[in-house]
């Protein structure tokens, strides 16, 4: 699972954009945070966020564990070692609220001095998020389940879903890695696909979610695909892509595209990296994030 690296102006916006190049939700992904904007004066800034991240690899749970919730004691509580990082973060706002208030006179120091303050805590937290999540990948055992029994047990969702649909078709799985496609074909498929793509995306998650209750966590990235569908909306984006970047190239102004969603996002930015004379970033928050190509 390689690691991305991005830059922006602040830290939220710099994990923004690796999302997007990843094409994966926030929770889907992992951050380590390289550098943070330094504090200048009248609270301003200087320099920009550096951020690498990668997609999260999912965390194997113990056989024992999945035994225990089945049994009569459902109701154990968490003990410490459950939720370290939560007690670490949630301790630091309180320090700010108990700050004792300044005059007048030191109210631009305080400012300042307020700021390289906030700065360091971001910075020492990121830092122990970091380490805690380089221990827990490395103590990590390995999965007792292999990518090829993930992948079985998708075509097997998948099927079973087409048969309740009445369509007639077949899957196809293939496996590279850790990384597996499943691929439907067949007839009247086009009620799995749905308005943009947005039926079969809620497909993808529910076969996701179907494997790991049956065989656990396991380290895989499962893609579905119904008819060929994501292919030939990829093709069709990085058309729309090639469009816009000439759009923006004649005219010197930038255009903002419609939302979508992170997997789209990616497609685009991928697509305006090989054009010349232009360049892209995303705005705004899901569900209502987009691109904005502007001129290079």
């Amino acid at each position: 699972m390689e690691w991305v690296e991005t830059t922006a102006k602040t830290v939220e916006q710099a994990q923004e954009a690796a999302l997007d190049r990843l094409g994966v939700a926030a929770d889907e992904a992992e951050f380590d945070v390289l550098e943070e904007p330094r504090p200048g004066l009248f609270g301003r800034t200087r320099g920009e966020a550096r951020v690498r991240a990668r997609v999260k690899p999912a965390q194997v749970r113990p056989k024992q564990e999945r035994r225990r919730r089945g049994s009569k004691d459902k109701a154990k509580p968490a003990t410490s070692d459950q939720a370290p990082t939560s007690d670490t973060q949630s301790a630091a706002p309180v320090a700010d609220e108990a700050a004792p208030s300044t005059s007048d006179d030191d109210s631009a120091s305080t400012e300042s001095n307020g700021n390289g303050r906030e700065s360091q805590r971001r910075q020492n937290r990121s830092k122990t998020k970091s380490q805690e999540n380089t221990m827990s990948n490395d103590e990590r055992e390995p999965s007792p389940v292999s990518p090829q029994e993930v992948g079985d047990a998708a075509v097997t969702f998948m099927d079973g879903l087409a048969e309740a649909f009445g369509a007639t078709s077949t899957s196809e799985l293939t496996v590279d890695g850790t990384e597996l496609d499943v691929q439907l074909n067949g007839e009247g498929l086009g009620l799995l696909v749905g308005p943009g793509g947005r039926t079969l995306n809620a497909i993808q998650d529910l076969v996701r979610v179907s494997a790991q209750r049956r065989l656990g966590d396991h380290e895989t990235r499962l893609r579905v695909d119904v008819a060929g569908y994501r292919a030939r909306r990829n093709e069709a984006l990085g058309r729309f892509a090639s469009d816009v970047a000439a759009s923006v190239r004649e005219s010197g102004s930038a255009r903002a595209l419609e939302p979508m969603t992170s997997a789209d996002r990616k497609v685009i930015h991928d697509a305006l990296n090989d054009e010349e004379g232009v360049a892209s970033r995303s705005e705004g928050d899901d569900p209502n994030r987009r691109i904005v190509v502007i001129p290079a």
